[in-house]
């Protein structure tokens, strides 16, 4: 049996970089590019997938590796760009949540009451933790999740609506086929790392993303990827559970940058904001933690008191009630506002957003979705 030109090229690739910690070697930009292609065409086996992913992994993948494996996922990306002038991408971790219950999937209609057309992406369901994600809370009250990119255009340029979610299926249909892969490879690889950057629409003058670290490594990585994506600003926050959304309860920070500018660090405190919590994010009730400790591969069903419970959160948040939930749409809202300089800094961002809330405007966006 021959071997054809691709399998060749990614047994080239992995006497590179599978070769133990002390003689392993690391691709160039295209090589990677190359590599992470064969994968996401199915050209070559998943075994050879699986372990050149984890090996890049293990040995700490390069600039130029998570350069190259970038390049890859845009080519194979759904994208179109917006009649606004600006749009922001809030991507959280799309392997969700299991210590706290996430809102993230109400801060595009909040934002977008704003004045700012944002939205968000992910996917339903991924390992290594198989978590709530924004696609389960939607798809519970009746949103689309399955917009086409042109679709969710026309939702962000649309006066009185302004936000949009979009699934990973839509937009990198090649990478979402990876997803059962991912699960047998139990650990996260840089595919977790990547997918938050990648950049499906554009503003028609500029783009700014929105996302979240947990190690302090990552800001530079992100900031890098972030520039190379193409987002003409970001915002990398320390969040909960590697979230958008910073802690209720103590002070916290978020590195940010404009254009080719470098990467800076802004210091954040719930309590300037007038939030008062001694919890982190909206907490799990002792009825639905069973459920959290249940979910895996092809067993999310299990989490839908959890989804049920986030999208009660939700709502009530946006209906002026006060709590962490509406505490954590404030919190990472007035970050936005301040950011993209729509309002003078974070507690003036929090006071309009308490406004929007209030008098019923935030609310109103989002059920026009």
């Amino acid at each position: 049996m021959s071997i054809s030109r691709e399998e060749l090229r990614m047994r080239s690739y992995l006497q590179l970089v599978a070769t133990g910690p002390e003689l392993s070697k690391s691709l160039d930009i295209d090589q990677a590019e190359d590599a992470l292609s064969l994968i996401l065409e199915e050209k070559v086996d998943q075994i050879q997938s699986a372990i050149l992913l984890i090996a890049l992994r293990m040995k700490r993948e390069t600039d130029d590796e998570n350069l190259g494996a970038l390049n890859a996922l845009k080519k194979g990306l759904r994208t179109a760009t917006t009649q606004s002038d600006e749009v922001l991408a809030i991507t959280d971790p799309f392997n969700g949540y299991l210590r706290g219950l996430p809102v993230t999937a109400f801060l595009p209609a909040v934002l977008a009451s704003c004045g700012v057309p944002t939205y968000t992406h992910g996917v339903h369901s991924v390992g290594p933790k198989y978590g709530v994600t924004s696609h389960m809370v939607l798809e519970l009250l009746g949103k689309r999740v399955n917009l086409s990119v042109a679709e969710a255009v026309k939702r962000l340029d649309e006066k009185n609506l302004g936000w949009a979610y979009l699934d990973q299926k839509e937009i990198a249909p090649g990478l979402h086929g990876l997803v059962r892969l991912r699960d047998a490879m139990v650990k996260r690889t840089c595919l977790s790392t990547l997918e938050v950057v990648l950049k499906p629409i554009s503003g028609a003058l500029r783009s700014h993303l929105m996302t979240g670290f947990v190690h302090k490594a990552y800001p530079p990585v992100y900031h890098q990827l972030a520039k190379h994506a193409g987002y003409d600003s970001g915002m990398i926050i320390r969040g909960v559970e590697g979230g958008c959304i910073p802690s209720l309860s103590q002070v916290s920070r978020y590195f940010g940058y404009h254009n080719e500018g470098d990467l800076a660090l802004y210091k954040l405190s719930p309590q300037e904001l007038g939030i008062e919590q001694k919890l982190r994010m909206v907490p799990v009730a002792e009825d639905i933690l069973p459920a959290m400790e249940k979910t895996s591969w092809l067993n999310t069903e299990v989490l839908k008191p959890v989804v049920e419970r986030v999208a009660a959160e939700g709502l009530s948040a946006l209906n002026n009630v006060r709590g962490p939930a509406m505490d954590s749409l404030i919190y990472g809202s007035s970050i936005v506002l301040s950011h993209l300089g729509i309002c003078r800094d974070i507690k003036d961002g929090a006071d309009l957003v308490r406004a929007k809330i209030a008098s019923g405007e935030a609310m109103a966006v989002f059920n026009a979705g």
